[in-house]
């Protein structure tokens, strides 16, 4: 490791101040980087200094230059040290030239993609900006400054990869004050509200998804509602590497054979994006799941490729077949249709060949440590570690062929983890039957040994994953390459997660085991089946899943937001109706003749009315009689209701939807306890009152019975951490 002083020298070198030092150091990798950048520019310069310009373009290659790309930085260095990089941009191509031709003597090559030997001029630069202005120059002269000029910006400094990116901007400034002159008052204005507007795009229309429901065509509102979950292919998620280029990414482990495994990668897959959604069938699927499900499908289908629903089956004891088809039901019930169905278990015979395999190259050993030795985050290590190849694989042998208990012996691979943790457990005993298998194995591999090799064998591109997988990523990039296997590109992204209700299966199961919910699809739970039965369409689910968008951090998500969702799809796809679920009756005695009809034709959809209608009865056929929302009356007048109250009071009219009438109270009946039983009020056309009603109300005349279930949270605590016993 660098010594803090010498670290402080070199970062002193290149002329950072104490404060960037500092901020510097507390990045131990970019610091020894850096320290090792910094040595091998004095060994070529000697006595002399870095020059200001060299120091920057030094710091810049050490936050550039990917790890397993670092071999060439003595060739970045050089050339910055002789002053054929003398650009940030031509020293970021330098690094890329590295990573993508890692192992490359072609200095030709390499210079051309740096742009060394390419001259700029001043006068390249004013043609290069006066080509792109003049390309623009109506758009331009119409709109004025509130016209994307920072995009123009970037067309110019694209088409000039090698100048100096300060000159450019000046340039480029000059030319646009030389055509519009200076900015006015109206150019401010409008540039603000087009600020304004680009911010909330939301509040000026409806999605795709509403207005193809407005015309009526179902097929096009489902389809365009689930193509809502492309939009979560943005942020962190455009960062991601195209097939075959895995090295790109930041810790891919690079081996001599790596380019020949990623070449013969790219034959089996045509260069197609491949990924895949691995539930564990030992429970039923949550909100969640509906994310994980709309990154990995929504990911293979905005680039053209294909998504697996692989059934990660290697824990018999928990798995039920209710549960493998209760997945792949949910799955097709949000629109999404598996590239193809597969199990880790098609995979078991060649799981164990490989796992002899390893044992033979001396990179994984039978252990007789027990389970509760192994648990926890600091296990003791294992005195068998050491242990000749024969003889672990003698004893591996002797596992699988139930000579051993459970718990009594388990294969480990020799390696540590991110959290420290060392030989994580790839094959343990289990004498369980297996759906598929039946009794066939008595060993089962462990997740950390079986999701990789599964990825690799389907030519996964991108394994996404949560978080909380993020320390067994060296783990999966370690087993592939000791096995000498193709290595996918494991990516995290944040958990999901939803207040006042719990997540994980394992409280699920105890809810529904302890009868606090009737099972796992009881409407109160975050199950996707739950939501289902409590008419959560599959559109709202998705929608849902799309607004929250995929991000590297965890989030917490009030249940409100799906309501929201769910509001947004009905209100497109659902035939609207009038219910009143708390009745107040209202008898009108005056002016029932203001309604002459004995039924009213009521648009199905309120806001597009040429999608159909409905008739229903009138109150003039009701002998006056209707009911109202008790909450949509208040007592008191205007006094008692408060100020913000619209709806009915003594002395404020409301009007009633689809009825072009308004009602205004003329007595208030109470009964015995004196509650409000009744409310007595004359009819009046809109048209006779000398202001518009501030509110119109629904409700019902010769209404039929109806059974309303309402669903409150689970639980009144945002983060619940315990269950509860049954009451």
């Amino acid at each position: 490791s660098t010594s803090t002083s010498m670290a402080n020298e070199c970062l002193a070198s290149l002329g950072l101040s104490g404060p960037k030092i500092e901020e510097t150091m507390r990045n131990k990798d970019l610091t020894e980087r850096l320290v090792a950048l910094v040595r091998c520019a004095k060994d070529k310069l000697g006595s002399k200094e870095l020059s200001k310009v060299q120091g920057n373009l030094i710091y810049h290659t050490g936050t550039k230059l990917k790890k397993q790309a670092f071999a060439g930085h003595e060739l970045i260095v050089n050339h910055i040290i002789n002053g054929d990089l003398a650009t940030e941009a031509q020293v970021t191509a330098a690094c890329d030239f590295c990573l993508k031709q890692i192992g490359s003597g072609d200095l030709d090559a390499f210079k051309a993609a740096c742009g060394i030997g390419v001259s700029i001029t001043p006068e390249d630069i004013e043609r290069a900006v006066e080509e792109v202005i003049n390309k623009h120059k109506q758009e331009l002269l119409a709109q004025r400054y509130a016209f994307g000029i920072n995009k123009l910006l970037g067309e110019a400094r694209s088409n000039l990869k090698w100048a100096d990116g300060k000159q450019v901007k000046c340039e480029f400034e000059v030319q646009i004050l030389h055509l519009l002159g200076p900015k006015t008052d109206a150019d401010r204005t409008g540039a603000a509200n087009a600020s304004l507007v680009a911010k909330q795009p939301a509040a000026r229309g409806k999605p795709a998804a509403v207005a193809a429901a407005a015309n009526g065509n179902a097929e096009v509102f489902r389809e365009e509602t689930r193509s809502l979950a492309d939009q979560m292919i943005s942020g962190d998620a455009a960062k991601f590497h195209k097939p075959g280029e895995n090295y790109l990414t930041d810790g891919y482990v690079m081996t001599p054979r790596t380019r020949f495994l990623l070449g013969r990668h790219l034959e089996q897959t045509g260069g197609k994006v491949f990924t895949r959604f691995p539930p564990e069938p030992n429970g039923i699927l949550h909100i969640g799941h509906a994310k994980a499900i709309n990154f990995n499908f929504g990911y293979a289908r905005a680039h053209n490729g294909h998504c697996y629903l692989r059934y990660d089956d290697t824990n018999p004891e928990k798995e039920e077949e209710k549960f493998f088809v209760a997945i792949r039901d949910i799955v097709e019930w949000l629109g999404y249709t598996p590239y193809k169905v597969t199990y880790a278990s098609d995979n078991f015979d060649q799981l164990y060949e490989w796992a002899e395999s390893l044992i033979m190259r001396g990179k994984a050993y039978v252990c007789h440590q027990s389970p509760d030795q192994l648990k926890g985050h600091n296990p003791p290590p294992s005195p068998w570690r050491d242990r000749p190849a024969e003889e672990s694989l003698q004893l591996f042998r002797a596992m699988r062929a139930g000579m051993y208990a459970e718990g009594e012996a388990c294969l480990r691979m020799r390696l540590t983890m991110e959290d420290s943790k060392q030989d994580p457990v790839a094959y343990r005993i289990k004498y369980a039957r297996h759906h598929r298998t039946g009794s066939k194995w008595c060993i089962y591999p462990t997740y950390d040994y079986t999701h990789c090799l599964c990825d690799s064998i389907e030519n996964i591109t991108h394994s996404l994953c949560t978080k909380e997988f993020q320390n067994r990523r060296s783990s999966y990039y370690w087993l592939c390459n000791a096995l000498d296997l193709y290595c996918p590109v494991q990516w995290e992204y944040g958990r999901l997660n939803v207040c006042n209700t719990v997540m994980s299966k394992r409280k699920i199961l105890n809810l529904v085991q302890k009868k606090a919910v009737a099972d796992w699809d009881d409407p109160r739970l975050f199950t996707l089946t739950a939501l289902r039965r409590r008419g959560v369409p599959p559109e709202a689910v998705n929608l849902f899943a799309a607004k929250v968008g995929v991000t590297m951090a965890s989030a917490y998500i009030d249940p409100s937001l799906l309501d929201a969702c769910t509001r947004e799809i009905l209100n497109t796809s659902a035939p609207r109706t009038m219910v009143v679920l708390d009745p107040l009756k209202v008898t009108i005695v005056e002016g029932l003749d203001a309604v002459k009809s004995a039924a009213l034709t009521v648009p199905d959809y309120p806001a597009s009315p040429e999608r159909g209608s409905h008739s229903i009865a009138s109150f003039s056929a009701s002998s006056g009689v209707l009911y109202l929302e008790r909450e949509d009356f208040r007592d008191g007048g205007k006094a008692g209701a408060g100020a913000g109250f619209k709806r009915l009071t003594e002395d404020q009219p409301v009007g009633l939807k689809h009825a072009n009438v308004a009602i205004a109270v003329r007595q208030v009946v109470r009964n015995a306890a004196g509650q409000v039983s009744e409310l007595r009020v004359a009819c009046l056309p809109l048209d006779s009152l000398p202001a518009k009603p501030k509110c119109f109300v629904h409700w019902v005349a010769d209404p039929v019975q109806v059974e309303v279930r309402l669903y409150e949270q689970l639980f009144t605590m945002k983060n619940p951490r315990s269950i509860p016993t049954a009451s």
